[in-house]
C-alpha cells in the first residue's frame, strides 16, 4: 500500500546525507543535503535492480510520480524493459544526454567545452554510432592506442575516464549492463603526476615581487601578475575577474560560482596590497567590464600573455608558471604555521561535505584575510615601495 502525502513531503527536512521516503511498490522519495527531493523507482530485471529517475517534487507530483510507476509496471508485465523503450541507445545519443544533465551547467564552460571537444576528435567518430549496450573493450582501445602514439598519454587516460562516465550514465540510465572501460584500467602508458613548477625560496620569491613590480611592459599585465600573485587564485579566474564582483569597502573579490572551477561561489580577502592594485587600475579599466581588459575589444587578458610576461622576466617554463603561484603560496604558508583548513578554503579547494560547502564560502574570513596581508607583506615587503 502506498504510504506517503503530499504533507509529509512537503514536511520532509534535508539532513547532511541524501535519505529516502518510500511509496511503496518500488517508488521512493529521495531528499538531498541541499533540499531538492527527487522521485525514483526501483524494479528488478533479469535478476539486477535497476533505477531510474522520475522527475523532482513538487514539478513532479506524487499522483505524477504513483501514475509513471504504474506505466513502469505494466510494461515489466509484458516481460519488456521499460526504461529502453524510446530511448536511444547508441553512445553519440547517451553522451549528449550525459553532457546535458551531468556536465554543462554543472561544470565549468572550460571544462565543458574541452570534455566536448574529446568526445568529437576522438570517441564520436569512431563509436558513436555503436550501442552502450554492446560496447567492448576491444571496440575503445584502438581509439586510445592513437592517442598515445601521437605522446598524449595524458590525453588518453582523460578521453579514457570520459568514455567510462558516459557508459556508467548509461549502466544508470538503463540502456547497458556494464562499463567496458573497466577492463582497460592499467592498459594505458601510466601518467606521471603533473606538478606545476614553482619557487619556494624566501629570498627568490621576494625577487619574483620586485622583478614584477618592475616589468616593462604592459600596466594591465603587470597588475595581472601581482594581483595573482596576491590572492593565490587560479589564473582562469583570475584573467576573468570582473569589477563588479570587488567590494572594496569591505576589502573582497567574491567570484560568482558560475566563474569557478567546481561551480561554487568563492570569497577572496584583498590586502592592502592588492587594494592598492585596484587602485592603479580603476583609473585605466575601471569603467568596463574586467579588472585586466585584453587589447581586443571585450575580451580579458589571457593566460598565455601573463606567462610570456614571466618568460620576459627572465622565468623557464620548468622554473615557474603562472598557477605555480597557488603553490608557492601554499608551501611557505604551510612552512610558516598557518591552519591547513585555512590555507585550503583560500585555494578554493573542494570540501567533501556537500552540505558543509554550500555555506562555508567565506568561512575563516578573518583569520584568511590577516594570512592574506602576512602574504603580501612577504612578497611585497612596505618598505619595498
Amino acid at each position: 500500500m502506498p504510504s506517503l502525502t503530499d504533507n509529509a513531503i512537503r514536511q520532509a527536512k534535508r539532513k547532511e546525507k541524501p535519505y529516502l521516503l518510500s511509496d511503496g511498490d518500488g517508488l521512493y522519495l529521495e531528499i538531498h543535503p541541499n533540499g531538492r527531493k527527487y522521485w525514483r523507482v526501483r524494479v528488478w530485471i533479469s535478476g539486477k535492480e535497476k533505477k531510474r529517475s522520475l522527475g523532482v517534487y513538487p514539478k513532479v507530483t506524487l499522483r505524477d510520480a504513483r501514475r509513471k510507476n504504474e506505466e513502469i509496471r505494466n510494461v515489466l508485465r509484458e516481460g519488456k524493459n521499460p526504461f529502453n523503450i524510446g530511448r536511444p541507445d547508441t553512445f553519440a545519443a547517451v553522451a549528449e544526454e550525459w553532457m546535458n544533465t551531468r556536465m554543462k551547467g554543472v561544470r565549468s564552460e572550460r571544462h565543458v567545452q574541452t570534455v566536448e571537444s574529446r568526445l568529437r576528435r576522438f570517441l564520436l567518430q569512431h563509436i558513436g554510432e555503436l550501442s552502450v549496450t554492446n560496447l567492448k573493450p576491444t571496440d575503445i582501445l584502438p581509439i586510445l592506442r592513437r592517442i598515445e602514439a601521437k605522446g598524449a598519454y595524458e590525453t588518453a587516460h582523460r578521453t579514457l575516464q570520459i568514455c567510462g562516465q558516459v557508459c556508467r550514465f548509461a549502466i544508470a540510465s538503463g540502456r547497458a549492463e556494464t562499463d567496458p572501460t573497466y577492463a582497460l584500467r592499467g592498459a594505458l602508458v601510466p601518467v606521471k603526476s603533473r606538478h606545476y613548477p614553482t619557487i619556494t625560496d624566501p629570498g627568490r620569491i621576494r625577487s619574483l615581487g620586485t622583478s614584477i613590480r618592475k616589468y616593462t611592459g604592459t600596466l594591465i599585465v603587470r597588475c595581472a601578475l601581482e594581483f595573482a600573485m596576491l590572492t593565490a587564485a587560479r589564473s582562469g579566474e583570475l584573467c576573468a575577474a570582473q569589477w563588479g564582483e570587488i567590494d572594496p569597502e569591505k576589502k573582497l573579490w567574491v567570484i560568482p560560482a558560475s566563474r569557478m572551477k567546481m561551480r561554487r561561489i568563492h570569497t577572496v580577502p584583498l590586502s592592502r596590497q592588492a587594494l592598492e592594485v585596484l587602485d592603479t587600475l580603476r583609473p585605466v579599466s575601471g569603467d568596463g567590464e574586467y579588472l585586466f581588459p585584453s587589447l581586443r575589444q571585450g575580451r580579458h587578458v589571457s593566460r598565455n600573455s601573463l606567462t610570456c610576461a614571466l618568460r620576459i622576466l627572465g622565468y623557464e617554463p620548468k622554473e615557474l608558471v603562472v598557477h605555480g603561484f597557488r603553490a608557492m603560496f601554499s608551501t611557505l604558508a604551510n612552512e610558516h604555521g598557518w591552519p591547513p583548513d585555512v590555507i585550503e578554503r583560500q585555494l578554493a579547494h573542494v570540501e567533501q561535505n556537500a552540505v558543509r560547502a554550500a555555506y562555508n564560502h567565506a568561512e575563516h574570513l578573518e583569520t584568511r584575510l590577516e594570512m592574506m596581508q602576512w602574504w603580501a607583506d612577504f612578497c611585497f615587503p612596505p618598505d619595498a615601495g
